[in-house]
């Protein structure tokens, strides 16, 4: 991890577009607050693209996506490119319907992201690999390296395959994170903060791997902190720890240094 990163968001305040599903929208906004970043969820059509123009990142997360709401991403993805800001897109659930898969298609022709972000069954759907899934989460195994690295280049962007070990895949390097705690998987939206969190270091000044890195290292690393501390006893009890823990530097989640991380 770098912690001038997480430094620099903190310094920088950056706004964050959101054009997110409803089920997460408070806990990506509180979490996000707790890193650093400032959030804004705005999805209607007539204000999507002037609210993109004034962020500093965007979001695009498909979780609970309706057919009028496709329009407002693109719009807002496009004058996102236009402005040379971050996008990262998550296509929660592409693997589930072809109502799904057909929406990431359409966003795809339109807007370029910085980032894709999914889960290892999500992101083998957008290169038709073969995963197994069930809903929005992926059950299955394959070679992640390869579908990451396949998604990469067939979309010329960064790819982060979320799982028990994360993958980055960007500037043709693939990088692992093994940061996390399986709590994360009992709360409803950690994947979708993530993609937040990624977004609000995507507006830092270092390269995209490194930022990427650094954000799935300090998410993964305040979920472990979290689960530690000893009156958490399950997800309920883990989730307002975690948030903490997401406002807490480097050094205090990694016992007093950062090396290694």
């Amino acid at each position: 991890m770098n912690p001038d990163i997480i430094q620099q968001v903190r310094n920088n305040t950056p706004l964050v577009h959101h054009l997110t599903n409803q089920v997460v929208m408070n806990f990506s906004a509180n979490g996000l607050l707790a890193f650093g970043g400032s959030p804004v969820m705005a999805k209607e059509l007539k204000e999507a693209a002037d609210m993109a123009k004034i962020a500093d990142a965007l979001v695009l997360n498909i979780g609970t996506i309706l057919e009028n709401e496709v329009e407002a991403m693109i719009a807002a993805g496009k004058a996102a490119n236009e402005k040379g800001i971050p996008v990262v897109l998550d296509p929660v659930g592409v693997a589930a319907t072809s109502f799904r898969k057909e929406i990431i298609e359409r966003i795809l022709q339109e807007v370029h992201p910085t980032v894709i972000k999914g889960n290892a069954g999500e992101i083998a759907s957008l290169v038709n690999a073969d995963i197994q899934t069930r809903g929005v989460d992926s059950v299955g195994e394959g070679n992640i390296d390869d579908i990451a690295e396949k998604a990469g280049k067939q979309f010329d962007t960064a790819i982060v395959v979320t799982g028990k070990t994360d993958v980055i895949y960007a500037e043709q390097k693939l990088i692992y994170n093994q940061t996390g705690h399986p709590l994360l998987s009992s709360i409803t939206g950690a994947g979708c903060l993530l993609g937040s969190v990624a977004a609000a270091c995507l507006t830092t000044s270092y390269p995209v791997v490194e930022q990427l890195r650094s954000a799935l290292s300090f998410y993964g690393l305040a979920a472990e902190h979290a689960a530690r501390e000893p009156h958490v006893q399950g997800p309920g009890t883990f989730l307002p720890s975690f948030i903490d823990a997401l406002s807490f530097t480097p050094k205090q989640l990694n016992g007093g240094t950062v090396d290694g991380i």
